[in-house]
């Protein structure tokens, strides 16, 4: 099998089309034609994740992060970057992004947030209407973020200990809550404050997504409960997607997840 029939499988599900002009989602290193040995799923393509990748036999590694995402004018090995795209090129190892795409399908990432905390009647909450001139969704399956509705009303703190049960949070860095039940939940997979007004629009009575700033906690006008649980916690369920995706197409092929920890963010408790 080749390596580009693993990317057709993954496009499939999550064109390239769909991503965001500023993203750098595809083939990253390698040569789409070579014979793939096995592949291994990660958030973050590391170095220590392309080292894995060899000892495992695998010579694909497929990573929701790009590794690339700026120009790179050297190769020196002055950065992690760096070193990550050097290693993999010694070792004839193919990097392959897969990001914002896999962020604005229905079934993408904030749709594994979803599906954790058993939401239901899942839509998009900011749908495209339209991503490029050769291309018109139908403004239901193309967008950013998930809004959907808890089966039952749940008091905010019940809502907000099970949300850490279910993401085995640390902690949960929230805004005041409003003393009201939680029924209807927006989700955004990585970094999703630019969602907060359309959360509040759509009527949700919770955001959560990660990477907010203090000032940006503000803008919830006590209108919405905000929880930021992090990056890495809010994309976490997204290696099991794209094992998922790969296992439906090629079910007797090596399709592995990472056992690297990636996540830079430590908590001291």
């Amino acid at each position: 099998m080749r390596i580009l029939e693993i990317i057709q499988a993954l496009e499939s599900f999550a064109p390239p089309i769909y991503q965001e002009s500023y993203d750098n989602s595809g083939l990253l290193v390698g040569n789409p034609n070579w014979n793939c040995t096995g592949v291994l799923c990660t958030l973050d393509a590391t170095e220590e994740v392309i080292l894995e990748a060899k000892s495992a036999g695998c010579n694909l590694v497929v990573a929701h992060h790009p590794i690339i995402f700026g120009g790179l004018k050297q190769l020196t090995g002055k950065n992690y970057v760096e070193k990550t795209v050097i290693t993999a090129i010694k070792n004839d190892i193919a990097i392959y992004a897969i990001h914002t795409n896999l962020d604005n399908v229905i079934e993408g990432v904030s749709n594994t947030m979803a599906d954790k905390l058993g939401l239901q009647n899942t839509k998009i909450l900011s749908p495209k209407s339209s991503l490029s001139q050769n291309l018109t969704t139908d403004n239901q399956s193309v967008g950013s973020g998930i809004i959907a509705d808890l089966p039952e009303p749940m008091e905010e703190i019940g809502f907000l200990q099970m949300l850490q049960t279910s993401f085995d949070l640390p902690l949960i860095r929230h805004t005041p809550l409003l003393n009201k039940h939680i029924q209807k939940v927006a989700v955004c997979g990585g970094a999703g404050s630019f969602l907060l007004k359309q959360a509040i629009a759509a009527g949700a009575d919770i955001f959560i997504s990660a990477d907010f700033k203090y000032h940006e906690f503000f803008d919830a006008e006590g209108l919405i409960v905000v929880a930021d649980i992090g990056h890495r916690e809010s994309e976490q369920f997204t290696v099991g997607l794209l094992i998922d995706i790969l296992q439906a197409k090629f079910p007797t092929f090596a399709v592995l997840k990472s056992v690297i920890k990636t996540n830079p963010v430590n908590y001291f408790l």
